[in-house]
């Protein structure tokens, strides 16, 4: 495979995976944090530094937006919910950057 078609490779399975979570707001941030060890934060996070890395600064709200599809506030507010007791202690057992 050729860098050009990776990267739409790799662009296109970035895309299907924002699909899925904006799908999926059932699934808490911590949840992905204690499954997987990263989040749609850091996903976003990931976006604007690759964003930065080639000269397309973007704040972190903007991330978030793509990321979520909404603004962060306005998606915390509609699916966000309570952490439990125990979906806190396993963050705190989990290694997270």
């Amino acid at each position: 495979m050729d860098d050009a078609t990776r990267t739409e490779v790799e662009a296109a399975a970035f895309r299907r995976l924002v699909e899925h979570l904006r799908a999926r707001p059932d699934v808490q941030n911590i949840d992905l944090m204690n499954l997987a060890g990263f989040c749609r934060n850091c996903l976003s996070r990931w976006y604007a530094e690759a964003a930065a890395e080639r000269g397309h600064p973007l704040d972190k709200e903007a991330a978030r937006t793509i990321v979520y599809g909404m603004p962060y506030d306005e998606w915390k507010a509609k699916h966000q919910t309570e952490a439990t007791p125990e979906q806190r202690a396993a963050f705190e057992r989990s290694s997270h950057d």
